[in-house]
């Protein structure tokens, strides 16, 4: 899966001008104009801009992409290699809008990762996508070849990056391999793929006897088209008198900042008005945006009197997902279950120009309590292993497992999780790869 990690604001700019001073205004997109944008628009809004080069000349960079690639490459402070930023990027305006607007984009329909070296499985099919249309393809199954080059190969001629660019071919021959099962090989063109946000929500019997019930939510994505299924999911939720609740979050890179508030306030009906959701810092130049408070916000169907939240989380777990469990952490208890997730507490604005939009990291949120830090990722509470044989929720998922435990005991059970050298090399390494292309894409570096 090649899904962007993404805490984004939108401000939209006609052509290459914009209203809020500090860019220049133009009617005109060449190559330098472009140039010229990009460079007022990090000066001005970028988190970090105190550590980008002064003067910035135009004539030093090829184009705007170029520049951007340059102009984040700075040493972080303690003086270890490599850049800070690592989500800053420009891409596609249509595409951008047609995501986060509709949840839509241009692939295969899948995401994937690696669970060993060279041994690529998928995670998630998505119906009505391509692969998804052609029932062979399942959660598990592991990619053995793409047009006839094994994993392997494609690897040791280019990383995952070349990986990254195989998934760029259309039409494009997968050569798979089911758990126990037989090779089978298909032929598949990219096509539109609607994303479905909320893929599942339930309410299950506490394990424990006492005839709680519990509420369980798989969020794939932090896009408006979930905003009006959060009113149904909680409405179900309410009526069975949910009071812990169980949000899936594993393979969720974040999103919509509006939709993480909007997720905040269905959990914290019981939070006294006024209280603080998040705070929204951005860089000092920016004194009329900075240090803005989100406040909890009532909604018809909020839960009034949530007890406990976990969250079902992996090192995937990104921006708008460890936005919403760190903010609700000093109003509820909330525990997470899997994997320690990404580590990404800043996000992206916007700015549309010349058909293309441009998001540098432009600001970072903390809870109520001031808190966020979390580079190293929010650290897991019950580690549970993703195992792909098993559908994601099933009430034999090592992770739905440890959750349901942990509710009915108090105690992290004894379910593994999956670590190791190789795991730990991987988070290194996807955040750079994770930032580039499309919103969603199929990607071999997501787990």
């Amino acid at each position: 899966m090649r899904k962007r990690v993404l805490l984004l604001v939108s401000i939209a700019l006609a052509g290459c001008s914009n209203s809020d001073g500090g860019v220049a205004a133009s009617t005109e997109c060449s190559n330098d104009e472009q140039k010229i944008f990009v460079r007022d628009a990090m000066q001005d809004w970028y988190l970090w801009n105190q550590l980008l080069p002064n003067p910035i000349s135009i004539d030093d960079y090829a184009t705007p992409e170029v520049m951007l690639a340059e102009l984040i490459k700075f040493s972080p402070d303690d003086g270890s290699d490599g850049p800070i930023d690592i989500f800053s990027f420009i891409g596609s305006a249509a595409a951008d809008a047609a995501f986060f607007g509709e949840g839509k984009y241009e692939g295969f329909g899948f995401t994937s990762r690696f669970v060993a070296a060279d041994d690529l499985r998928l995670t998630q099919v998505f119906a009505d996508s391509p692969v998804g249309l052609d029932d062979r393809f399942a959660r598990g199954q592991q990619i053995l070849e793409l047009d006839g080059r094994t994993i392997a190969e494609i690897l040791a001629a280019g990383g995952v990056d070349a990986v990254n660019a195989v998934f760029d071919t259309s039409p494009l021959t997968f050569t798979m391999l089911a758990p126990g099962g037989v090779p089978f090989m298909a032929t598949i063109s990219h096509g539109i793929v609607t994303i479905n946000p909320v893929p599942q929500w339930d309410v299950i019997p506490a394990g424990d006897g006492s005839g709680r019930m519990v509420g369980y939510l798989e969020l794939s994505t932090f896009i408006s088209t979930a905003d009006p299924i959060f009113d149904t999911v909680f409405a179900d939720f309410n009526a069975y008198g949910v009071e812990d609740v169980i949000i899936d979050l594993r393979y969720n890179g974040g999103g919509l900042v509006s939709t993480a508030e909007l997720l905040g306030d269905f959990l914290g009906g019981g939070v006294p008005t006024g209280e603080v959701f998040s705070e929204t810092r951005f860089n000092a130049d920016r004194a009329p945006e900075n240090n803005r408070l989100e406040f909890f916000d009532f909604r018809n169907n909020s839960i009034m009197n949530l007890s406990r939240l976990i969250v079902i989380a992996t090192s995937g777990t990104a921006s708008a997902s460890e936005l919403v469990t760190n903010s609700m952490a000093p109003h509820v208890e909330v525990t997470i279950v899997g994997q320690t997730t990404f580590g990404k507490p800043v996000g992206q604005v916007g700015f549309e120009f010349c058909e293309k939009i441009l998001r540098p990291t432009a600001f970072q949120t903390v809870n109520a309590d001031g808190f966020g830090d979390y580079f190293d990722g929010l650290p897991v509470d019950c580690p549970a292993a993703d195992d792909l044989n098993v559908p994601v929720g099933d009430v034999t998922d090592p992770n739905m497992v440890a959750a349901m435990a942990f509710l009915d005991t108090g105690q992290c059970s004894v379910a593994a999780a999956a670590t190791g050298a190789f795991k730990a090399q991987l988070k290194v390494s996807a955040p750079r790869l994770d930032r580039r292309g499309p919103p969603w894409r199929e990607f071999a570096g997501a787990f």
